[in-house]
């Protein structure tokens, strides 16, 4: 928690280095020097790049895994059903590093390590618990007698999905997607493991700079990171304060 609230300060700040790496104090004054390394840097870029692509790919095909799984779920009657369950949300319980090291020695026969493909199907197992409990909860109140209204009026199970159930579990849909993509946008284990040089991300970038080479660059990466979050979690709590609203109209 502390770095995340000193990042802002020491990105406008104008570190300078005595002889070696070795940061140098009182701070002068402020700067944008840091944020303005960051947006030319083609290495920075190009992690934030990545990180993007990775994590809209991964939320995408998590929102559709994690629906499926969340309806099948909720209609399945089974004593099976709790341990099928657990299967489903072990990778929220489960310590990255060895998920990492099981996806990996998984992936490594099949050539999928690094790729981009790799990377997007790893994240989309870390992601895919979180659709599955935020559409499950939202479940928990459907009315089922609506699906089968639409189906004796005629309606296809599709069609029925898109405009009765979908409307309806649409703010679970919506909070489990955020949460997808920010656990794939901050995720670093299984990249450390499973990247390539071309498939680096921004938190796979500022591991590698704290340890290689120390610079106030990090921070300006941090306060973007940090960005991200904040703008993830007003929109969550935007969706919550909708979704209260709507059940109270209704």
């Amino acid at each position: 928690m502390f770095i995340f609230l000193i990042a802002p300060i020491l990105a406008i700040m104008p570190l300078s280095f005595s002889s070696g790496s070795y940061l140098t104090y009182p701070l002068p004054g402020l700067s944008l020097r840091w944020y303005d390394d960051f947006i030319n840097s083609p290495r920075w870029m190009n992690a934030l790049k990545n990180s993007m692509i990775i994590g809209v790919a991964s939320t995408a095909l998590s929102m559709v895994l994690g629906t499926l799984a969340a309806l099948g779920l909720a209609q399945w009657k089974s004593r099976f059903k709790p341990l099928v369950l657990a299967f489903v949300l072990s990778p929220v319980v489960v310590p990255g590093v060895i998920t990492a090291v099981g996806l990996y020695f998984f992936f490594a026969p099949i050539g999928l390590t690094g790729s981009y493909l790799g990377l997007i199907l790893a994240h989309t197992a870390l992601a895919t618990p979180f659709v599955v409990i935020t559409v499950g909860a939202t479940l928990q109140s459907f009315d089922t007698n609506l699906a089968r209204a639409a189906a004796s009026l005629g309606a296809s199970p599709i069609y029925a999905f898109r405009r009765v159930i979908l409307p309806l579990i649409l703010p679970g849909l919506a909070s489990g997607a955020l949460f997808a993509f920010a656990t794939s946008f901050d995720e670093v284990v299984i990249v450390l493991f499973m990247a390539g040089p071309e498939q680096r991300t921004l938190p796979r970038e500022m591991f590698s700079g704290i340890r290689e080479n120390i610079s106030p660059t990090i921070t300006a990466a941090a306060v973007i990171l940090t960005t991200v979050s904040v703008i993830l979690l007003a929109t969550l709590e935007g969706l919550r304060r909708r979704n209260e609203r709507l059940k109270a109209g209704g």
